[in-house]
């Protein structure tokens, strides 16, 4: 097997894993964890007055 083959070769599996995972991420079954990720930022309730106190602390400001 000389170089030119082995890069054909090599090419066209690399093609066959990226039209794999084009399919696998757009596949139906992966829709809606996919959109759970997405939205799992929206869902975290941070209060921001309760983090502000602990912030000076970190830090040695005084009160």
């Amino acid at each position: 097997m000389d170089f030119a083959t082995f890069n054909g070769l090599y090419t066209l599996f690399l093609i066959i894993i990226f039209v794999a995972l084009i399919f696998w991420a757009y596949s139906k079954k992966q829709k809606k964890a996919f959109d759970e990720m997405a939205n799992s930022i929206f869902e975290d309730d941070l209060d921001s007055t309760k983090y502000e106190s602990t912030s000076s602390e970190h830090t040695g400001a005084k009160k």
